[in-house]
């Protein structure tokens, strides 16, 4: 099996495993990763994270012209500003994930932060997210505000829509808008019992020790 085969059958299965634990649902929800050749595989317009086929996703080359599959995401504009302003970039994630979606509608959300620090593992694996604010769902302004982070953030929150998270590869990007998704989950079950967060020093603390990009 070519390697990017292999890459087909993983988009394939991760996506099938984040639908079947209830992280997006319907034909919600879309993702892409970097090829070997420096194009795209992207998971096709109004399709099931469910049921994706590894053999009609959408191929991108290297120039951004889609070669082989069915037409991509409307979501591309989002993508593409992920790929374009992060080199290191290898995948992106985005989910109509429920508790994370329910903690951008509260008026508390921090626009800058908007995961509180409840533990270690959010900051480690997805940094400091940015809430962006409402737009129509494949408005390319979402693109445009991504772009305007100027690649100093590796996820962002789409107010009243889903979380959008770039990794190294479609394992590590994955695996954060999880870890993003149970953070958001925590904040909404200890909201209003004065959880016992981790102090600024522990913050520090655990960015430094990881490496972690923090203060953009």
């Amino acid at each position: 099996m070519s390697a990017e085969a292999r890459l087909r059958e993983l988009i394939c299965m991760l996506a099938k495993s984040m639908f079947d634990r209830g992280l997006t649902g319907g034909s919600t929800g879309n993702i892409s990763a970097r090829t070997g050749d420096g194009g795209l595989l992207v998971s096709p317009t109004g399709t099931s994270f469910g049921r994706l086929d590894p053999g009609r996703l959408s191929r991108f080359d290297a120039y951004g012209q889609l070669v082989d599959g069915d037409p991509p995401t409307k979501e591309m504009p989002l993508h593409s500003a992920f790929y374009d302003t992060r080199s290191a970039a290898g995948a992106v994630v985005h989910l109509h994930a429920c508790h994370s979606v329910a903690l951008s509608m509260l008026p508390m959300a921090d626009e800058d932060n908007f995961l509180p620090p409840l533990t270690p593992y959010a900051i480690m694996k997805v940094g400091k997210v940015k809430l962006l604010p409402f737009f129509r769902p494949g408005d390319p302004a979402m693109g445009e505000a991504v772009r305007g982070l100027a690649g100093k953030r590796s996820a962002v929150m789409l107010a009243n829509h889903g979380p959008v998270v770039a990794g190294k590869d479609v394992e590590a990007a994955c695996n954060a808008i999880e870890e993003l998704e149970d953070t958001a989950r925590l904040a909404l079950l200890t909201r209003g019992l004065s959880p016992r967060m981790l102090s600024p020093g522990q913050v520090t603390e655990i960015v430094t020790h990881f490496d972690v990009e923090w203060d953009a």
